[in-house]
């Protein structure tokens, strides 16, 4: 489980290392209304969140960072988002099985704000399929952008979900087994 989340963190940290600081904060409207580096910030911060949670034993994913520096420096990114891979690896099996209070807003209509009951672990799912959306997103800024890099042999897995890669693989003869191959984007 760890590993996919570092795998996560990863896929976010190759594209930092692709894009200019004007790709990183442009926004091409009217076909976007935020830019790569609003999605990045946003991934950030739930996996901030999860990490206040493990400490406080409450997760709030309404608390953010918007209009951060993480927004408009792709360095900083990356800084942060090393420290977030350091803090997933030093998680024990122990960390992923503690219980949390999730707290979020469920209506856009009028403040109503439900808490539940959760894990470490399951907020780490959400959180590695949620940044999967939003590395979507960013994948068609890019290519609005034209700056998805070709050189690198992973770009077409960004904003892939990991169900669709393994839909994707062929299926050998016997069906019971995948192979890992390379996917064309």
């Amino acid at each position: 489980m760890l590993t996919s989340q570092l795998e996560i963190i990863e896929q976010a940290q190759r594209y930092l290392n692709t894009v200019s600081e004007e790709e990183y904060t442009v926004i091409i409207s009217p076909n976007f209304i935020s830019s790569a580096g609003t999605h990045i910030r946003h991934v950030i911060d739930h996996y901030l969140a999860i990490m206040s949670g493990i400490e406080s034993k409450l997760i709030d994913y309404d608390i953010r960072l918007r209009g951060s520096q993480l927004e408009s420096s792709p360095a900083l990114a990356k800084e942060k988002l090393f420290e977030i891979a350091e803090w997933l690896q030093n998680l024990s099996d122990d960390d992923l099985t503690k219980k949390v209070t999730l707290s979020t807003e469920v209506s856009i209509t009028n403040k109503s704000i439900k808490k539940v009951q959760s894990s470490i672990a399951r907020e780490l799912i959400f959180a590695s399929s949620h940044a999967v959306h939003h590395y979507a997103m960013i994948a068609q800024i890019s290519f609005a952008q034209e700056t998805l890099s070709t050189k690198d042999s992973t770009s077409h897995l960004f904003g892939l979900a990991p169900a669709t890669a393994t839909f994707m693989r062929p299926k050998s003869k016997n069906k019971t087994e995948t192979k890992p191959s390379s996917i064309k984007g």
